[in-house]
């Protein structure tokens, strides 16, 4: 398996760069937390041990960008994965719990959709949501995600038998009209 480069990127308030090990005891507290995972396709983590395995499983073929504030304090991992085809990844996060409803999950992820679209060259991006994550849902939404699909009783998790729903964006939909889509571009 080829190792994807995971480049720096940079927000206002935040940089976002590869994962590092000690980045597990900082999104252990809000990855041990059985309310906080209740959308995960996989129940809380029992040690740090078991989620360092689970981040670092040199079998998965996404990358891992870590969300840190100006202080160094990890704030949000964010994720994508190849879809189904060349020029499609799915995005997927996890704000930390002491971190959300400050918009961290909103300025990064337009910076790493931004970055999919721009510099890798993508023609899409999709994201898997449970129907109830309403959060998760309106921050799709306010980046112009639509809604592709809605399964459902599509998936069982650790919580039962759950409804989702795809939501995709378009590189044309997503940047202005004046910047170029240049399709095809990996480092």
């Amino acid at each position: 398996m080829t190792i994807r480069r995971v480049p720096e990127l940079s927000t206002e308030r935040f940089t976002l760069r590869p994962l590092q090990e000690s980045d597990c005891a900082a999104l252990y507290s809000t990855l041990s937390d059985t309310d906080q995972c209740r959308f995960l396709t996989r129940p809380a983590f029992a040690s740090e041990e078991e989620l360092w395995g689970w981040l670092a499983d040199p079998t998965w073929n996404g990358r891992t960008w870590i969300a840190e504030d100006g202080e160094g304090q990890v704030a949000a991992r964010f994720v994508s994965v190849p879809a189904h085809e060349e020029g499609v990844e799915e995005i997927g996060y996890i704000t930390c719990a002491h971190r959300q409803r400050e918009g961290v999950a909103r300025e990064c992820t337009e910076a790493l959709v931004r970055h999919l679209f721009e510099t890798d060259g993508l023609r899409k991006i999709t994201a898997e949501v449970d129907a109830e994550n309403s959060a998760s849902i309106r921050l799709l939404g306010s980046l112009g995600f639509t809604r592709e699909a809605y399964f459902r009783e599509h998936e069982t998790t650790h919580i039962g038998l759950r409804d989702v729903m795809m939501y995709g964006l378009l590189a044309k939909d997503f940047l202005a009209p004046n910047e170029p889509v240049k399709f095809g571009r990996r480092p």
